[in-house]
């Protein structure tokens, strides 16, 4: 049996071992295998998290990081009133939500630690233009953290014993190009818990869906999310990719995508009213 169809069997079967840890991605219903405990990677994550909160030079810009936690809590409470009156186990409900800003022009990336912890750099600034454009960011990289795409990663990793110790899973390998940007050593406090490698592209392709739908949820206008990906475009031509598009699909792939979805989900999740 190769390892595709290993991967495809184990991970859906439910049987044995793993009988009790097939779960389904939140929305999507996704089918999702996890047998590492949520709640020991939040922990680690909060950890580290701290330590790179030292580590980094964090901006003194106060206005554009308060703007990020009002978009932040906006999600919040958009994602926990929606699972709450969609009587659905909420997914987040054991988050302790954080925000940073980081100081660096050069990195145009985001990331959303398990638990919550979210960090966003002062290069991506250039990318999202304004409130529309950074909820969109900020909205794919949470949907990767209330989807447990962590957890599923580090999961399939244990289960098919790799030998690999849970390397590159929480921020979809993007500290391993922040660290080859700044010579830092961030990647080498994160590589225990597995922060470099890239979520796969079916992760992504859920995070962009779920993604909108929370940034639709909160009274944030979707159709900022194409134009995101088109200055991406722009800003890819004739130079490496942007380290937030590195390891995602197609700019041309996902920008059809996001145009299909748009109006559905518009239609299907408009603001939500917090009870």
């Amino acid at each position: 049996m190769n390892r595709r169809k290993f991967l495809s069997y184990v991970g859906c079967s439910c049987c044995g071992l793993v009988l009790n840890s097939c779960a389904t991605a939140p929305i999507t219903e996704r089918r999702q295998l996890k047998i590492i405990p949520e709640a020991k990677l939040n922990a680690q994550a909060a950890q580290i998290y701290e330590k790179i909160k030292k580590q980094e030079k964090l901006s003194s810009d106060t206005k554009t990081l308060n703007l990020i936690k009002d978009i932040g809590k906006k999600m919040e409470n958009s994602i926990g009133e929606y699972f709450y009156q969609s009587q659905l186990d909420d997914p987040t409900k054991h988050f302790d939500w954080e925000y940073i800003l980081i100081d660096n022009k050069k990195i145009k990336n985001a990331w959303c630690m398990p638990g919550g912890k979210i960090a966003v750099y002062t290069g991506i600034l250039d990318v999202t233009k304004n409130t529309n454009g950074l909820a969109a960011v900020m909205g794919h990289e949470i949907a990767h953290a209330v989807a447990k795409h962590s957890v599923e990663r580090a999961s399939r990793g244990a289960l098919l014993n790799t030998g690999t110790q849970l390397i590159d899973i929480f921020t979809g390998g993007k500290l391993s190009q922040v660290n080859r940007a700044t010579g830092m050593n961030t990647v080498g406090m994160l590589s225990q818990l597995g922060i470099m490698n890239p979520f796969n592209r079916k992760q992504e392709s859920e995070a962009d869906y779920l993604g909108m739908i929370f940034s639709s949820l909160s009274g944030y206008d979707i159709r900022e999310t194409v134009k995101i990906w088109e200055r991406m475009k722009e800003f890819n031509k004739g130079k490496a990719p942007p380290e937030f598009m590195s390891t995602h699909p197609s700019a041309e792939n996902r920008i059809k995508k996001i145009n299909d979805w748009t109006n559905k989900i518009i239609l299907d999740y408009p603001p939500i009213n917090i009870s």
